[in-house]
């Protein structure tokens, strides 16, 4: 027979809290996201506002203001701003007001300020991106079109892609549109060409090659023109495969002629669509500034990653002295003031320590670039700094450092130890600058192929696989061995 029991059991766990899960997610971002949250969390919590400065910080400065606190890490507990939030005067309640009308007139400056220094008209003078679909339909409602052919032509251009191309069968928009009489196909052709007709030119295409051969008209001589749309309807693959003689042979034209033809092909418009709306650019803003003063590296934070954030003590005083029981929204935007300043503090504090250990132990890559790089793992800068390998982790991801050599990401200062034939270690990244090196020091007319590098390397003392040499080069993006010996 089954029975019931009850029985109670203790467990102990870990379990973030949430006022660290906020520290952790914010510490991971990336300096563009990060100013977007707080921008975000400054919009909605009224005890926040942007601190009044130049821009120019010292390397100690974070740019943030809060409350006196023992440190940004030592911040009290919920219990303890519940209790320093509820301490209001008992008695004097009178003359208090007249205390709060001074902080009223003083934060009412401050305020002015704010609206005066609104970036709206800014944003105002902003030209308006214009989509390739606006672009099209306002040519066709300048074309003495019947309403039943610019229909059709409307029909064509809500149909492309951003590329320009339209990629869905004209027998498949026959069938979505119900007029009377029935569309035909022929009726969809007709107004294809007529879309095609329109600027950018190019537009419309069924393929690359139909692209390109709409764009064609434009070639002036006639003898150019004549050979570049053999060169695009027939020859399509061995343009795109640089292969000047075989596209000579099958032409019986001279190499010379040939080229000539084929770069003006180039500089035809494959993708007409991209001329109009720009794609979202993701940016690459430094968070950490290194530079050499007086022969010593030093370690900065970028000013213009910070934001400029404080409590407003104003808002935070008068509600200590006139809070009541049903102000619990109020105390948690409080909170979260606190808790959005102080995380503030944190997160530029590590990234400092973690980019000033980081040039430590990497002068010579600095010095002398990437041949010099050390190897260098996320316990030993962990160690170094005083927290866990995945706080290091996080503070590394999608975080920049600029420096003379140029902007790189603080996780391309970190890489395996590779042991040399000597018993000494050697970077990857050094190895992956070695084979850049090679490649750019090479014949045009004998490209090095990933298994002669490898040789050359074992030859020096670096015993690195093939399939190793392989990824380094695609990771610098240099072409196969057969595709720079055609482009030679």
């Amino acid at each position: 027979m089954i029975s019931l029991n009850f029985r109670a059991d203790h467990q102990q766990k870990q379990a973030l809290s949430p006022r660290f899960q906020q520290a952790v997610r914010l510490l991971q971002m990336s300096s563009m996201d990060f100013a977007a949250s707080v921008r975000d969390v400054l919009g909605k919590n009224p005890f926040l506002e942007v601190e009044e400065g130049d821009g120019e910080t010292d390397d100690g400065d974070l740019g943030t203001a809060a409350e006196p606190a023992t440190g940004a890490s030592t911040a009290p507990s919920d219990g303890d701003e519940r209790s320093s939030d509820a301490s209001t005067p008992a008695e004097g309640f009178d003359g208090d007001n007249d205390n709060d009308r001074d902080l009223w007139r003083a934060d009412g400056v401050s305020s002015s300020q704010h609206a005066d220094d609104s970036d709206g008209s800014a944003m105002n003078l902003m030209a308006v991106e214009t989509s390739l679909n606006t672009h099209l339909h306002g040519q066709l409602d300048l074309l003495p079109l019947t309403p039943r052919e610019l229909l059709l032509a409307r029909a064509i251009v809500e149909s492309l892609d951003d590329d320009g191309y339209l990629r869905t069968p004209l027998a498949e928009l026959t069938e979505l549109e119900s007029l009377s009489p029935p569309v035909t196909l022929s009726d969809m052709q007709r107004a294809l060409q007529r879309v095609q007709s329109l600027d950018p030119c190019g537009v419309a295409a069924c393929s690359v090659s139909e692209c390109l051969l709409l764009q064609l008209p434009t070639i002036e001589c006639p003898q150019t023109r004549g050979l570049a749309e053999r060169i695009v309807g027939q020859h399509l693959a061995a343009l795109a495969a640089r292969d000047i003689h075989g596209l000579a042979r099958s032409l019986g034209e001279s190499p010379v002629r040939v080229q000539a033809v084929c770069d003006r092909i180039r500089r035809l418009d494959p993708r007409p669509g991209w001329r109009f709306g720009t794609a979202r650019v993701a940016y690459v803003v430094p968070d950490v500034l290194v530079r050499k003063v007086r022969g010593v590296w030093s370690v900065q934070l970028n000013p213009a990653t910070i934001p400029r954030v404080r409590l407003n003590q104003v808002y935070a005083e008068l509600f200590k002295r006139h809070r009541t029981a049903d102000d619990g929204e109020l105390a948690g935007h409080l909170q979260e003031a606190r808790w959005t300043v102080r995380n503030v503090e944190q997160r530029f504090s590590t990234i400092l320590d973690v980019a000033e250990a980081i040039v430590k132990r990497q002068q010579h890559f600095l010095d002398f670039g990437s041949m010099a790089m050390k190897p260098l793992g996320l316990r030993e800068i962990a160690e170094e700094v005083g927290v866990h390998e995945s706080t290091v982790s996080r503070v590394t991801n999608n975080k920049y450092m600029s420096t003379p050599c140029g902007v790189f990401e603080l996780k391309h200062f970190f890489s395996r130890a590779m042991v040399t034939a000597n018993g000494s270690a050697c970077s990857g990244t050094a190895i992956r600058g070695l084979v850049k090196d090679m490649i750019d020091a090479e014949a045009h007319a004998a490209p090095l192929s990933d298994a002669e590098i490898t040789r050359q390397l074992a030859q020096q003392g670096l015993v690195v696989a093939r399939r190793t040499v392989t990824k380094y080069r695609q990771l610098l993006h240099i072409d196969a061995v057969d595709r720079r010996r055609r482009h030679a």
